[in-house]
């Protein structure tokens, strides 16, 4: 295994990619031993196979973003997970140790799994497009009120509350509501997912 070149992302646009679950899991670079102990650990509780099927793909596309953003393989490309409001790790936003400067973030939903990776913050959601998030009192204490109303006028208000929220989760995940968004919608695997970060985004293959 070798390490490879060390990042440097200054400048660089952030790197998303979104996929199906069985996409990833079929990826020939991609298999449940590159996962660290912790994070093997975390998936062992899970009980529903597709569940834990979303949350292992999640984990693997965001290595394969942090590879091709990096430059190293998947085996060198581990990141961990700090919570800062209790201290402990294994769990909170994700990040590549040794590099503060480099964001990262996933996302996994009923069969879908998306994953980033940029300069400084970033976030990412992913939501299957047939989703329609409520109910609408737990909406109005998470989003602005201005926001749901103008969902609700769209011709499509369906869709357009589940745009809304995605862009959210996306914000909130980088922990910035200042930053840039990127909204898409992915037909082929009829899904929509939003991208917070400080550079403008390059939405990758998932495939070798």
């Amino acid at each position: 295994m070798t390490a490879g070149p060390e990042p440097r992302p200054v400048g660089r646009p952030t790197l998303a990619a979104v996929a199906t679950t069985a996409e990833v899991l079929a990826h020939p670079e991609l298999h449940e031993g590159l996962l660290a102990p912790w994070e093997v650990r975390r998936l062992a509780p899970i009980r529903i196979p597709s569940r834990r099927d979303d949350v292992l793909a999640a984990r693997l596309l965001l290595r394969l973003c942090l590879a091709r953003f990096t430059g190293r393989p998947p085996d060198a490309s581990a990141p961990a997970q700090s919570c800062a409001a209790c201290g402990r790790s294994g769990h909170g936003r994700p990040f590549l140790p040794g590099h503060p400067e480099i964001g990262l973030s996933a996302s996994h939903a009923d069969g879908l799994a998306a994953a980033a990776v940029g300069p400084g913050r970033v976030g990412i959601d992913v939501e299957p497009s047939t989703r329609r998030p409520g109910p609408l009192p737990v909406l109005r204490r998470l989003l602005p009120e201005a926001d749901l109303e103008a969902a609700a006028a769209n011709p499509d208000p369906g869709a357009a509350l589940l745009r809304l929220w995605v862009r959210h989760e996306a914000l909130f995940k980088a922990g910035d509501p200042g930053l840039r968004l990127l909204e898409r919608t992915d037909p082929r695997r009829a899904a929509v997912v939003a991208v917070a970060s400080t550079t403008p985004v390059t939405v990758c293959s998932p495939a070798p």
